[in-house]
């Protein structure tokens, strides 16, 4: 097949998976920090719509955790909490790719891109109010990522995303947890509990061959 015809291939779809980790920002921890990383991993599907357009289907296994202890606040050590629970999600993104990301042969393909969409994930915290059961709620993912197809088909990707949960209770401690008057023993009514996921992706692309007349 001559270079003509490479040069009319086009990327349809991607499959992938990826391994990285979770971490939680919320009451019990109200800044990003590396002792709060737990491992995660993704399975991905994408669809390329146009050069700079891509949907993709992102599903999502890891575990958040938090302890007050491992902050210096007077405050949190007081309180000195902690939880753990696993994350399970299923997200559509919408993927926007800065550069042109070629599909010819022996071309730099690689490009930055932003992406952002809504997903669905299920969460236990541990330890657990009474009668607490498995929760499920709505997310809204966002962030940033860069991807390389370092040899054809396949590409690396790193990503670096949050997502914003909408609830006060993924860490099962929210504003009115233990008491209406004890502050002590509640958290911020007026923050949300998120969490993000950073890490690595390998992909693999599907091209259809459009050959010359």
């Amino acid at each position: 097949m001559n270079s003509s015809a490479w040069a009319q291939s086009t990327p349809t779809w991607e499959v992938g998976a990826g391994l990285g980790g979770m971490i939680y920002k919320g009451d019990l921890a109200p800044s990003l920090i590396p002792g709060n990383i737990r491992p995660a991993g993704n399975l991905l599907v994408r669809y390329n719509v146009s050069q700079p357009f891509t949907v993709r289907i992102n599903a999502g296994l890891g575990q958040i955790a938090g302890k007050d202890s491992r902050f210096n606040d007077p405050f949190q050590q007081a309180r000195d909490l902690s939880f753990k629970t696993s994350i399970r999600e299923l997200n559509v993104l919408m993927e926007y790719n800065f550069l042109n990301y070629a599909s010819q042969r022996k071309v730099k393909n690689w490009t930055p891109y932003v992406f952002g969409g809504l997903g669905l994930f299920t969460f236990k915290p541990n330890p657990q109010s009474p009668g607490y059961q498995r929760k499920s709620l709505f997310n809204f993912p966002l962030g940033v990522g860069v991807k390389y197809e370092f040899k054809r088909p396949w590409s690396l990707g790193l990503e670096y995303g949050t997502r914003f949960s909408g609830s006060d209770y993924l860490d099962n401690f929210g504003a009115n947890t233990f008491s209406d008057t004890d502050k002590l023993r509640n958290g911020d009514p007026g923050s949300k509990d998120t969490y993000t996921y950073l890490g690595i992706t390998l992909t693999y692309r599907f091209y259809r061959i459009t050959c010359p007349e």
